[in-house]
């Protein structure tokens, strides 16, 4: 089954499609993405491949570019490709709405204006209300890791395919510094702690030090005519009151 399937007019997707292709691929694997020139094996009934791959993804990505919407009919002069019910972009994105599909227009380039519902056919009109993503060859990189980040979120089995969050669990494993502690056998909650870890302790059952200056364990009593015993007191009590005195004479 493919998750994704590219939609887009030759005239101005064909690079671009190439590019979600290749990057989709590579972050959720190739057999993840239908493209009709690389998914349709020679030999193969294209028609039932392309009606086949529409009907069982589960995101339709709809490239639009400047001549979308105004690409010319190759057979009839004057006339808008759209128009026509066999029209195979136009065909696609109505499959992908009857099979319950997600669909995603992209426009492609800054300048691309959003759709304008009164120049598309009754069957794509709801392509205009769909909330739509832009793409840039400039800014390539980032804005397909943005799409791909929130089509993880919107459709939630894609994250077992997703390569780039298992990469970065494995990355902090590997990453020093990082400390994983197992639950087993563990009173306090704690299953996983990442990142630097100076002290850790579990349990303490005795006096602990773990910054700098004097640890205090009892009451701390200065000054002179104070008494204080701890444990058991067998030898008396010796206590001196005021400084020591030389003998000499009076005056």
């Amino acid at each position: 089954m493919h998750e994704f399937f590219i939609n887009y007019r030759t005239q101005d997707g064909k690079e671009a499609a190439r590019t979600f292709d290749a990057e989709l691929s590579n972050r959720f694997g190739t057999d993840s993405v239908f493209r009709a020139q690389k998914s349709i094996a020679p030999g193969t009934k294209w028609v039932d491949m392309l009606v086949g791959g529409v009907r069982r993804c589960r995101v339709l990505l709809a490239l639009i570019g400047t001549d979308w919407v105004d690409a010319p009919h190759q057979k009839r002069p004057g006339r808008r490709a759209l128009t026509d019910p066999k029209d195979w972009v136009r065909r696609e994105i109505e499959e992908a709405f009857a099979a319950g599909a997600l669909v995603v227009p992209v426009l492609l380039g800054r300048q691309m204006a959003q759709l304008d519902p009164l120049r598309l056919p009754a069957s794509l009109k709801p392509l205009a209300d769909c909330q739509y993503e832009r793409y840039t060859t400039r800014t390539a990189e980032a804005d397909l890791t943005r799409l791909g980040d929130r089509l993880v979120r919107q459709v939630p089995d894609l994250a077992s395919l997703d390569r780039r969050v298992s990469g970065a669990r494995a990355e902090a494993k590997q990453r020093p510094g990082s400390l994983e502690t197992r639950t087993s056998r563990q009173s306090g909650g704690i299953g996983v702690v990442n990142g630097d870890v100076g002290s850790f302790v579990n349990e303490a059952h005795g006096p602990l030090h773990t910054g700098s200056g004097d640890q205090l364990n009892g009451p701390r009593i200065n000054g002179d005519g104070t008494n204080y015993v701890a444990g058991d007191n067998r030898g008396g009590i010796r206590q001196r009151f005021g400084g020591s005195q030389r003998p000499g004479n009076d005056r």
